[in-house]
C-alpha cells in the first residue's frame, strides 16, 4: 500500500507525459496552419491570374492565336511555384477568355452575347464547363456599355497541398474577372483561331 501512495504522489516525468499527449495535436495544428496559408496564397494568385489575363486581352485592339497563347503562358506563370510551364498540361490551370458583346435587340446592360471564346484546358473545372458562340451570358451587374463589349476571363485550378497532412484532396479554386476593352469597342476573334 505504501508503494501505491508513493507512486500516486510522484511528479517525475509528468511534463514528458503531457508533451507526449499534446504532440500529435500540436503537429496537426502546425501542418494545418501551413497548409491553410499555402492554400490562401494560391487562391490569391488565382484571382491575380484571372484579372491579369482579362487585362492583357483588353489592352489589344486585335488578337492572334499567338497572343492568346502568350496570355495563357503569362497568366500561368503567376501560379509559380504551384504550377510552372515544365509541368504537364494536366496540372495547368484552366483558363477561358470570352468576348461578350452588346445585344442590341435586348438593350440589356446586365447580359450580352458571346462573340468568341478560347479555352486552355487544365486541371480546374469551370461552371459552365463550356461556352458557345451566340449564347447569352448574364453579368453580375450592369456593366455592359451600349454597342460595346466585355472581356470575361475565367480560371479554374485544382490546388493540391504539398504536404497533404490536413488538406488531403484537391481544392478546385475558380475566379471570374470582367473588364472593358480599352482601344476598341469590340475586340475581334483571334486571327488564326484559338490555340490548340
Amino acid at each position: 500500500m505504501r508503494g501505491w501512495r508513493h507512486f500516486r504522489r510522484a511528479q517525475n516525468g509528468i511534463a514528458a507525459v503531457e508533451f507526449a499527449l499534446l504532440l500529435p495535436v500540436m503537429i496537426t495544428m502546425f501542418f494545418g496552419v501551413v497548409e491553410l496559408s499555402l492554400a490562401l496564397v494560391c487562391r490569391a494568385d488565382v484571382s491575380i491570374m484571372t484579372s491579369s489575363a482579362a487585362d492583357l486581352i483588353a489592352q489589344a485592339s486585335s488578337t492572334q492565336t499567338s497572343d492568346i497563347s502568350n496570355v495563357y503562358s503569362a497568366a500561368g506563370s503567376i501560379l509559380y511555384p504551384y504550377y510552372s510551364s515544365s509541368m504537364p498540361i494536366a496540372q495547368a490551370p484552366t483558363i477561358r477568355i470570352t468576348s461578350i458583346v452588346y445585344n442590341s435587340s435586348t438593350g440589356s446592360t446586365t447580359s450580352g452575347t458571346i462573340a468568341w471564346t478560347c479555352t486552355q484546358s487544365g486541371s480546374g473545372s469551370l461552371n459552365p464547363v463550356s461556352r458557345s458562340v451566340g449564347s447569352t451570358v448574364t453579368l453580375p451587374q450592369p456593366i455592359m456599355p451600349a454597342n460595346g463589349s466585355i472581356i470575361m476571363a475565367e480560371v479554374g485550378y485544382n490546388y493540391v497541398s504539398p504536404t497533404t497532412k490536413v488538406i488531403t484532396g484537391p481544392i478546385n479554386m475558380t475566379y471570374v474577372w470582367y473588364t472593358k476593352p480599352r482601344q476598341v469597342a469590340q475586340i475581334p476573334a483571334p486571327t488564326g483561331g484559338c490555340p490548340a
